[in-house]
């Protein structure tokens, strides 16, 4: 049995790609800051028969998000899927005139230092295995940079860049990567940006291997 592991999960989008991938028998591990909120969520997902178990660790700590996927490996088997969709601080989306360098050092620890750290602790279990998907899920500002959101559109841009990198690097040997562009934001009930819709659309994804960059939605709808 493989795990998916989800950085940066939560009760919304994280909580409905576990439940996916967990239907399809992979087990998950869930990453995020607050131990007792992944002891909650993985709770509700074993009641809905789902192996999940979690890990704490802060993206902005590299070795500590390092350690937390390792753990997540030994402990429920190796990590076919990664998913790194944290969600980035409201202090990122400043106007790009009062963005100074110290303003970025946060988004870009958060988008492409976490990315990074990730994929490299998963990246030789994945070659092991001979097969792997790295979904990264980013907001509008990944494809149109807003002038109000400075911190996320230089950050996201330079995840994409990474993860455009890896596409074509990996590719070769089964290892696949792909950006869900999630404009605006997640909204329950809604025809493209439901959790649930989301999930299935990221398991399509991950299932149907073709492009690199994906839209749940128009960038105007953001």
């Amino acid at each position: 049995m493989t795990t998916l592991a989800i950085v940066g999960a939560g009760p919304g989008l994280g909580a409905a790609v576990a439940r996916r991938f967990g239907r399809a028998g992979h087990h998950v591990a869930l990453i995020s800051r607050s131990q007792e909120r992944l002891d909650a969520l993985a709770a509700d997902l074993t009641r809905d028969g789902v192996t999940a178990r979690g890990f704490a660790a802060d993206v902005h700590e590299p070795e500590a998000l390092a350690a937390a996927l390792d753990a997540a490996g030994k402990a429920l088997g190796p990590i076919e899927v990664l998913q790194y969709s944290p969600v980035p601080h409201k202090d990122f989306m400043r106007p790009v005139l009062d963005t100074g360098p110290a303003e970025l050092v946060g988004p870009i620890a958060f988008s492409v230092y976490g990315s990074v750290a990730a994929v490299q602790q998963v990246l030789p279990g994945m070659r092991k295995l001979g097969r792997g998907t790295i979904l990264l899920v980013n907001g509008g500002t990944a494809a149109v940079p807003h002038p109000e959101r400075a911190g996320t559109s230089i950050a996201f841009a330079a995840e994409s860049a990474y993860g455009h990198l890896l596409h074509d690097t990996l590719a070769d040997d089964g290892i696949h990567v792909w950006q869900l562009i999630v404009p605006g934001a997640i909204i329950s009930g809604h025809p493209r940006k439901d959790p649930a819709v989301l999930a299935d659309l990221l398991w399509a994804i991950h299932r149907d291997r073709h492009g690199f960059r994906h839209f749940a939605d128009d960038l105007d709808a953001a």
